[in-house]
């Protein structure tokens, strides 16, 4: 089994209101990542995904481009310890 990672990504642009969020909640469920996403109240959507490190990097990746409509103008990550999250949620 691979190794199990956790980032947090914060995504800056005209990515509210632009189904960021389902859409990120899909791919997640798609690739079988954990954690949650949520609106900011500056604009930015922010996520944490929880798995195996090929996984995140690619929801990391679909985060700089995000769905047909959002128009992301920064995208920034951190690294953290993962917390054995389970599912994934819009918050």
């Amino acid at each position: 089994m691979s190794e199990v990672v956790r980032t947090r990504v914060v995504v800056s642009g005209h990515v509210q209101g632009v189904f960021f969020r389902d859409t990120t909640r899909r791919e997640a469920a798609r690739r079988g990542v954990a954690g949650w996403v949520r609106n900011r109240r500056d604009g930015a959507v922010e996520a944490v995904f929880e798995g195996p490190a090929a996984d995140v990097r690619a929801l990391v990746a679909f985060c700089s481009s995000g769905p047909r409509d959002a128009a992301v103008d920064s995208v920034t990550t951190g690294d953290e310890e993962p917390e054995g999250l389970a599912g994934f949620e819009v918050r």
